[in-house]
């Protein structure tokens, strides 16, 4: 038996759909459960923000990664129905708004845990082994000159036995303490910033000034808000040990980039590795893009960009469309 359409809807072919910024993911990806769910979809590779009202005019379905639905672009949009994104954080659509004109909203989640847990495992390797310098090393000619079979004067340390330290619980940070466990390493996890902190205790979470001194690598896995804004600066880079690491996945703004690179430079932690800034892509800048820090690995936003991932964000963001096109709630935040 065919489940009816929603009553507000037309009929299933005569959806106008369009999907703003498709580039976002890639172009080895394949389209087809979005265009079952949608026949017909236009897809544009990027839209500018003076874009946006032609290229939603008279579409039902919107899907997005990054671009911006604000209030005044829904109210001028009075076919708007479903608005859908391939990512986990919502705050570029104004949800309120949503909530007023009746537009459903739908993301994705725990979609990209294999892909990020790898990348924290591999830049942990990466710095823990000291790889790049190794290989510098070995480029400048020293393994061909050394006296010896191997090169020692970049130590490398086992984990075995060392401490992880998390900040946030959800899919991702649960993925990383898999691998942890697995190496033999032990677990600390912050306590919620903003959240009862003895509640919090009860359930073996520890304050985030704790956690710093006791942890031999620190994961950030939340998400920014008003509370965890600069979670990590000074201060807190004061508190870690002199060879810890800093691992950030998660939100440029959870850590103060002028705080890192100086910290990084005096040589108060042993290490980072950051894969979200502030501003993406950095046209302005940061202070950890210095070709002088020689112990921070940057990558461009690359943490969750496995192919697998990202086709998975599709796959899921199609079938929350075609759910919604049976009356059903799935991946629905309005």
């Amino acid at each position: 038996m065919t489940t009816p359409n929603p009553p507000h809807l037309p009929a299933h072919p005569a959806w106008r759909a369009t999907f703003l910024d498709f580039a976002t993911l890639g172009d080895d990806l394949s389209t087809a459960a979005l265009e079952v769910a949608v026949p017909g979809l236009v897809c544009h590779d990027n839209t500018a923000p003076a874009q946006v009202a032609a290229r939603i005019a008279g579409m039902q379905v919107v899907l997005l990664n990054k671009v911006r639905i604000d209030a005044a672009l829904m109210a001028a949009s009075p076919a708007l129905k479903f608005i859908g994104l391939t990512a986990t954080g919502v705050n570029n659509i104004d949800l309120e708004a949503a909530r007023h004109h009746g537009i459903a909203v739908c993301n994705i989640s725990d979609y990209c845990t294999q892909s990020v847990a790898q990348h924290v495992w591999g830049v942990i390797l990466a710095l823990t082994h000291h790889l790049r310098e190794y290989d510098a090393a070995l480029k400048a000619g020293a393994w061909q000159q050394a006296a010896n079979f191997s090169m020692l004067q970049f130590p490398v340390r086992e984990l075995s036995g060392l401490t992880l330290g998390i900040v946030g619980h959800g899919t991702l940070a649960r993925g990383v303490i898999r691998i942890g466990t697995a190496f033999g390493m032990h677990t600390l996890i912050a306590e919620r910033a903003g959240g009862n902190a003895s509640t919090q205790a009860a359930t073996g979470r520890v304050p985030l000034h704790e956690l710093l001194r006791r942890a031999d690598i620190v994961s950030l896995h939340c998400p920014l808000t008003p509370a965890t804004t600069h979670l990590i600066g000074a201060a807190e880079l004061a508190l870690m040990k002199r060879d810890a690491l800093l691992v950030n996945t998660a939100r440029g703004g959870l850590v103060d980039a002028t705080a890192l690179a100086t910290a990084l430079r005096a040589g108060q932690i042993g290490g980072a590795a950051i894969d979200v800034l502030t501003q993406e892509p950095p046209v302005d800048g940061n202070p950890l893009l210095a070709a002088d820090l020689t112990r921070l690995l940057v990558t461009p936003h690359t943490a969750w960009a496995a192919v697998e991932a990202r086709q998975r964000s599709l796959d899921q963001l199609a079938g929350h469309l075609t759910a919604w096109q049976r009356g059903e709630a799935s991946g629905r935040v309005v």
